[in-house]
């Protein structure tokens, strides 16, 4: 039997990158939502800034559930699909939880993915920058 083993990430690292993300939000003055799944897209950790929009709630989510589906970060569909087709496009655009604009990153390990987190409630800069930030500070340790 071939059984292939897979790492995930945990819930204490889930809960730093969710801290990390709303940390850098609150220090820009910005309300947002924070989703942390594991690689089969199922939430670890759920967090919102009181006042964040409530639209941004399943947006977060759906961010980070779509870098596991596909692999890649959310703000990298716009190159991707306009190599494709128009119903490719279409396609794509019109599948219930697919975000193809900022805010979801890969969580890696040692080159594995292991989960995603997904931002929702600022700019999309905003929310990508507060997604690096919470990767940059549990990779660099603190």
């Amino acid at each position: 039997m071939d059984i292939e083993m897979i790492a995930s990430l945990g819930l204490a690292s889930a809960e730093q990158l969710a801290d990390g993300a709303l940390a850098a939000a609150r220090a820009a003055g910005v309300k947002i939502c924070v989703a942390v799944v594991d690689r089969a897209g199922h939430p670890l950790v759920f967090k919102r800034h009181p006042g964040a929009p409530l639209h941004s709630i399943d947006i977060a989510l759906d961010k980070a559930y779509t870098v596991v589906s596909f692999g890649p970060a959310t703000g990298k569909w716009d190159a991707r699909l306009a190599k494709g087709s128009e119903m490719l496009r279409h396609g794509l655009m019109q599948r219930a939880r697919f975000v193809g604009f900022g805010g979801g990153l890969p969580v890696k390990h040692e080159g594995v993915l292991v989960g995603a987190i997904g931002i929702s409630g600022g700019s999309e800069a905003q929310d990508v920058a507060f997604a690096e930030a919470a990767l940059a500070a549990v990779t660099e340790g603190g």
